[in-house]
């Protein structure tokens, strides 16, 4: 199994790591950086193995036939993967499509 990141979320992981540390969410921009790493390591390494559901129709403007796990940073923060799944050559691989987390999608799902 293969996690591929599509380059909208890459861009997003960029755009994560500046807005963590300028909004003051870390105070060290070295720590914002290390919490986006983690989070971009824990999806590659366990998403194939995280329970999935069907993303509501909402998020069709992401990609089709998508499917959504959510990733527990803290208490407070939840970020949801919406991402498709291919077979190529007899091996699954999961193209992460969209990235967010509960404080601004929560309402969709």
């Amino acid at each position: 199994m293969k996690v591929l990141f599509s380059p909208l979320v890459r861009s997003c992981f960029q755009e994560m790591e500046e807005i963590l540390y300028e909004k003051e969410y870390f105070g060290f921009e070295d720590t914002a950086i290390q919490y986006v790493k983690e989070l971009i390591f824990e999806i590659r390494d366990t998403l194939p193995k995280c329970r999935k559901k069907p993303a509501p129709t909402y998020f069709n403007k992401f990609g089709k036939n998508l499917y959504y796990s959510r990733f527990r940073k803290n208490k407070a923060t939840q970020w949801y993967v919406f991402f498709t799944i291919y077979s190529v050559n007899g091996e699954d691989v999961y193209l992460v499509q969209y990235l967010s987390n509960n404080h601004v999608i929560s309402k969709y799902l």
